[in-house]
């Protein structure tokens, strides 16, 4: 579990690239949706985080 919240974090990386860099203008028409997979991107993938923390912390290990 631990070796993939790197993978995990680089996604959310990943995301707040979507959000933040500029789109040439051939693809300007679809900001709106690269915007939106962006920010789903954060969140999802910031509550799998959240999710595996909390299992980590409740594990009986």
């Amino acid at each position: 579990m631990e070796r993939f919240s790197m993978l995990w974090a680089a996604c959310i990386l990943a995301g707040y690239a979507l959000l933040k860099v500029p789109l040439p203008v051939f693809l300007e028409p679809f900001s709106p949706f690269v915007h939106l997979v962006g920010a789903l991107t954060i969140l999802l993938f910031s509550s799998v985080i959240i999710f595996a923390g909390i299992k980590a912390l409740f594990s009986s290990r």
